[in-house]
């Protein structure tokens, strides 16, 4: 996780590398990890994630293919 102040004035980090998703909110600030949608590795789930911004709200949701 990435520490990150509620001041800084991000409402969502995006990051990947692991392959493992993961989607949390901590302090109004969204951490998501897609997961990895290519074959699957390390028994981990396929997966990809949807960001939906309605103006100023942000949400995601993880999707397992």
């Amino acid at each position: 996780k990435i520490d990150i102040s509620p001041r800084s004035g991000f409402d969502c980090i995006i990051s990947g590398h692991t392959h493992r998703p993961h989607l949390s909110k901590e302090d109004d600030i969204m951490y998501l990890n897609p997961g990895s949608a290519g074959p699957r590795r390390f028994n981990l789930p396929v997966s990809v994630a949807k960001l939906h911004i309605d103006r100023e709200i942000v949400n995601a949701e993880l999707i397992e293919l």
